[in-house]
């Protein structure tokens, strides 16, 4: 393997090898295509979803010397400076970490002078959210008065915390998590290219782990890789992300239905005794309630089910857990299922504080079963 982690290893050349995010993409496309393009963009949404790698391929694409079509060579000098890092007309500024007005004078004497070598400058500015009112400020008569040769990509994921006026300067993306078969479908090119021999139920469990970033999905899979030799095994991967087995949950669940405190008190324990982590076990139990709750609402007919697993936190479900879910969601009634996750959140808020690790669960054991 190489020593690239994978996300660099694996990062998209051009518009074609993006997973999801198809709204986005078309429109930048077509404004490549048309010479459209805008001085000021806003890539808003949930992190790992790949707004910086967009942005990089935009810059890519306006100034690929070929510019035969809205997707980058990859063969002309500017691709190649863009891919190696080299483009010093590519600014990439972190907005955490340089968010002071400082920086953004510094920015706007720059961007007077054309690019060095390509055909516009490029400011990528990260977590733009982060910057100081002042910075702030100062970025808006940036964005003013921007001259022709400078597009600005602003990259957030909390866009609310934005000045109105700067988001109203720039014309506005907003991305998505992406769903399970889309980072499967990604990770399952990774493997391939790498040689790595899996199962399905392994790229699974380390997509529901990802919860819809991709870039989390692949540092997972480096994880992994590290510790595996030539094949990935599921149960690698559970002990490797501190999954937990959905059988611990079924069993749990159907003890708390039939009312059988001191069992379920004895079965937490067992489980801490053997190293379950109680954090992890809460928030599990906490998806897992609110998948029963969803099942118990819903009239699905589940032999038609389609998908090998339902979209969740740190859970995920074959059919065969599924169909078992299904049958313990007809035993409870959608209140009591309430009344339990509500009894689980005052555990989980009152954990941080408990000198004893499993004390806020029994509790919450003890109140659903009176």
């Amino acid at each position: 393997m190489s020593k690239l982690v994978l996300y660099r290893k694996y990062r998209p050349k051009s518009f074609k090898d993006i997973i999801g995010q198809k709204h986005v993409v078309k429109t930048l496309k077509n404004a490549i295509k048309n010479d459209n393009i805008s001085h000021a963009y806003l890539f808003a949404g949930p992190r790992g979803t790949g707004k910086t790698t967009m942005a990089r391929l935009l810059a890519k694409a306006v100034n690929c010397e070929k510019n035969s079509s809205p997707e980058p060579c990859n063969k002309c000098d500017s691709c190649q400076s863009i891919n190696e890092g080299k483009a010093v007309d590519l600014i990439e500024i972190d907005a955490a970490s340089h968010r002071g007005i400082d920086e953004i004078r510094e920015l706007r004497e720059g961007i007077r002078f054309s690019p060095n070598k390509l055909k516009y400058k490029v400011y990528i500015i990260d977590e733009s959210h982060q910057l100081t009112k002042g910075a702030a400020n100062a970025l808006l008569k940036t964005l003013e008065e921007a001259p022709e040769h400078a597009i600005f990509v602003l990259a957030t994921t909390e866009p609310q915390k934005m000045l109105p006026t700067i988001i109203s300067r720039c014309q506005r993306f907003d991305f998505k998590k992406l769903n399970l078969a889309e980072i499967i479908q990604k990770l399952e090119k990774i493997l391939k290219a790498e040689g790595i021999e899996t199962d399905k139920r392994s790229l699974e469990m380390i997509a529901t782990a990802a919860a819809g970033s991709f870039r989390d999905a692949e540092s997972f899979l480096d994880q992994i890789l590290t510790f595996t030799e030539d094949k990935l095994k599921k149960e690698d991967v559970k002990d490797l992300l501190g999954l937990i087995e959905t059988e611990y949950l079924f069993n749990f669940v159907e003890l708390l239905i039939e009312q059988e405190r001191v069992k379920a008190i004895n079965y937490l324990e067992e489980l801490y005794k053997e190293g379950i982590n109680l954090e992890e076990f809460h928030s599990s139990l906490l998806e897992y309630l609110r998948q029963l709750l969803i099942l118990s609402l819903s009239e699905a007919d589940l032999k038609n089910e389609e998908s090998s697993v339902i979209t969740g936190l740190r859970v995920s479900f074959t059919k065969q857990e599924l169909k078992k879910l299904k049958k313990q969601s007809e035993k409870i009634k959608p209140e009591k299922i309430t009344e339990m996750m509500e009894s689980f959140l005052d555990a989980g808020r009152r954990m941080d504080y408990s000198p004893i690790p499993q004390l806020p669960i029994e509790m919450a054991i003890v109140e659903i079963t009176t």
